[in-house]
């Protein structure tokens, strides 16, 4: 009878695991992760600073893949640390003119002759 129940179970466990390989061999084999991440992880760079007018210390955290700049500051009398929200850089060189091109230095145009 004993013999009988340890037979059985193997022979369920074997099904059992029989089932899980076809079913890992048959399933499409696509990555799902990247189209559900709008986002990739970021790449920081931490810079060390000052604010004018105050004692306290911060750090500018920026997301060069992402392209975003915050910054972390530790507040010593109150013994808290405050975090500016993240700004999008793409919005704020968005308006600036082009390095290098476009912009004419007055008297210094195409030479008279």
């Amino acid at each position: 009878m004993k013999k009988k129940r340890i037979i059985l179970s193997l022979v369920g466990l074997n099904a059992l695991l029989l089932a899980t390989l076809v079913g890992r061999l048959t399933a499409d084999n696509t990555a799902h992760a990247q189209a559900a991440a709008a986002r990739r992880a970021g790449d920081y760079i931490m810079i060390p600073g000052e604010v004018g007018g105050g004692a306290n210390a911060v750090v500018y955290v920026i997301d060069s893949s992402n392209g975003a700049l915050g910054a972390i500051a530790y507040d010593a009398g109150r013994k808290e640390i405050n975090a500016m929200p993240p700004l999008e850089l793409s919005r704020v060189f968005e308006g600036s003119a082009p390095v290098g091109g476009g912009v004419q230095i007055p008297g210094r145009g195409t030479p008279k002759r």
